[in-house]
């Protein structure tokens, strides 16, 4: 039984170790926003074509007769 004991030691610790360390990692606090390095949005020329009528300026069914 103690030649068990003793041979599992090794692991054991290991294990603690490793707990630990996964344990603080969990714990950390987030890394500070990184800043844009020259690097800007490229924005898509186009985009839409045709823009959409604003609410209540088109002619209705009754109007439109």
């Amino acid at each position: 039984m103690a030649i068990v004991a003793i041979l599992l030691l090794p692991v054991v610790t290991m294990l603690l170790y490793g707990m630990d360390r996964t344990e603080d990692w969990l714990a950390r606090g987030p890394k500070p926003p990184r800043q844009a390095r020259g690097r800007h949005l490229r924005l898509v020329h186009g985009g839409r074509r045709q823009t959409a009528a604003p609410a209540g300026r088109g002619k209705t069914q009754s109007e439109a007769a």
